[in-house]
């Protein structure tokens, strides 16, 4: 995944909208949760072994709402000045040695 590649991407499709006056660090990061509580929604009331073996319609749909998850993240980033790669690179290392 190029993450400069996608939020250039991204970022021509909120200019191109008028969108970035939106963009506020405090209404992506409500709009990232919306996102994530409808992924959350597609697994409302499955079991554990449901949620592992979901039907072809609701494995897209979870793709999509990952998909805007990471978008409204990457957005997040750009707002913020915050390198996405480097973020989650530090978070990883930080865990790897908490639990390793």
């Amino acid at each position: 995944m190029n993450i400069a590649e996608l939020t250039a991407r991204l970022h021509a499709i909120r200019d191109r909208n008028d969108w970035r006056q939106f963009h506020a660090p405090k209404n992506l990061a409500m709009a990232a949760s919306v996102e994530m509580a409808e992924l959350v929604e597609i697994f409302q009331w499955l079991s554990e072994e449901q949620s592992r073996t979901l039907p072809a319609d609701k494995l897209e749909h979870a793709g999509q709402e990952i998909g805007d998850v990471v978008l409204y993240l990457l957005l997040l980033c750009s707002e913020l000045g915050l390198d996405m790669e480097q973020v989650v690179r530090a978070k990883l290392a930080d865990s790897e040695r908490r639990f390793a």
